[in-house]
């Protein structure tokens, strides 16, 4: 039970679960993915993981593919309706998904399922049954519809069927567990409500932590830059989880590792006591997540390259070099970072050099102020990743 709720933010109702564990009998686990995009990243891996661990306590897991919902497409967290998918675009990703999915899970023991099974057999008599199931103002508790629709922005129709559609999937399938995001918890708590109007046991809500993408802020996403793929190449793989912080690794730690929590525990406090440096377990986590999409000996190899390159000062040797001109006789660092592409913005680049995460020529920059000179050629870094060689022309 304690392994079950590792790195859970609710579970609704925990009571429930107890009882449901207590039956003896293999659960139906449930976790939905709308195939909206062709990749999954490490944000998607941590329901999978948990899903893997129902699994291997002898649980069914039902892995569904909305390939029905995904047409209409879930207005969670958006401000403005969505744009629906065509069917061949979420086939296309569907598939690219059930790929993914099974460096996670045993396939074996695992059942793929796609709600359009059910939804693509109801009749429109069917759905407007289904639609009297809840309320108008029932819906609009809804915390991103009520926002839409206090602001005066357009809330469509089918927007409104999504939740149900998700919810009944969970009376379709059965389900005694749910697995989704902390964003999911409305739709997740339509799949208790149709549940009990059908005559079925609820099914317990899981939530699980949205997992925050490489700069520790925002979501990992992406249309954010900020993901790391779960078909990534070993080496960017293992470069990107080095490059984040200190801090943020435990988190990884524990929403992402295989590893017992009392391990991870011993290894934060010696990082914390100084005996450890920090760099050396944050290699333990490159080489674990490499390790279960690439196999160990391309986990092993990733950590060679990345000493190589990065630990001991080398440069790669695909530097891109870049030509800027100079407006005014002289271009300020935070402006030339920018332009050459190596940070999204001038504020970024002052928060970079502020950090110490920006080196001229190896050299470390520590004046957000500082002015480069025409007719100057240097390496640029920033971070341990981006490399540039720049040629300021005057």
């Amino acid at each position: 039970m304690t392994s079950l709720l590792r790195g859970t933010e609710e579970v609704l109702v925990k009571e429930e679960l107890v009882k449901k564990l207590a039956e003896g009998r293999p659960l139906r686990i449930k976790a939905g993915f709308d195939p909206t995009a062709p990749d999954l990243h490490l944000g998607h891996t941590v329901l999978i993981n948990k899903l893997k661990q129902f699994q291997d306590f002898g649980h069914e897991v039902l892995f569904l593919i909305g390939d029905f919902t995904g047409m209409i497409g879930d207005p969670t967290g958006k401000n403005v309706t969505r744009k629906p998918l065509s069917q061949e675009q979420v086939l296309q990703n569907a598939q690219t998904y059930q790929d993914q999915v099974f460096k996670i899970l045993d396939p074996e023991k695992t059942q793929v399922v796609f709600n359009s099974t059910w939804m693509s057999a109801m009749s429109p008599a069917d759905l407007i049954q289904l639609a009297a199931k809840y309320t108008v103002a029932r819906m609009l508790e809804r915390d991103d519809f009520t926002k839409r629709f206090k602001g005066g922005q357009s809330i469509a129709i089918h927007e409104f069927l999504y939740p149900l559609i998700q919810g009944y999937d969970s009376v379709a399938l059965k389900a005694d567990v749910e697995l989704g995001g902390t964003d999911q918890k409305f739709n997740l708590l339509m799949g208790r409500h149709l549940q009990e109007i059908y005559g079925q046991k609820p099914q317990v809500v899981m939530t699980m932590p949205i997992l925050e993408g490489l700069d520790g802020v925002q979501k990992m996403s992406k249309s954010l830059n900020n993901y790391i793929g779960i078909a990534d190449a070993p080496d960017g793989m293992f470069g990107k989880i080095m490059s984040i912080s200190d801090q943020l690794m435990w988190r990884y730690f524990e929403l992402l590792s295989f590893e017992p929590m009392g391990k991870i525990n011993a290894w934060k406090a010696s990082c914390e006591s100084g005996s450890e440096n920090p760099r050396n377990i944050k290699f333990e986590l490159a080489k674990e997540i490499v390790g279960r999409f690439h196999g160990n000996q391309a986990a092993e190899q990733a950590l060679s390259n990345f000493v190589a390159q990065f630990q001991r000062g080398a440069l790669p040797d695909d530097i891109e070099e870049i030509q800027l001109l100079a407006q005014g006789g002289y271009y300020g660092i935070a402006n030339l970072l920018k332009d050459a592409g190596l940070t999204a913005s001038t504020s970024e680049s002052i928060r970079l050099i502020n950090q110490g995460a920006v080196k001229i020529d190896g050299e470390k920059v520590s004046d957000p102020k500082l002015v480069v000179s025409p007719g100057s050629e240097h390496i640029y870094q920033v971070g341990k990743r981006k490399f540039a060689k720049i040629k300021l022309k005057g």
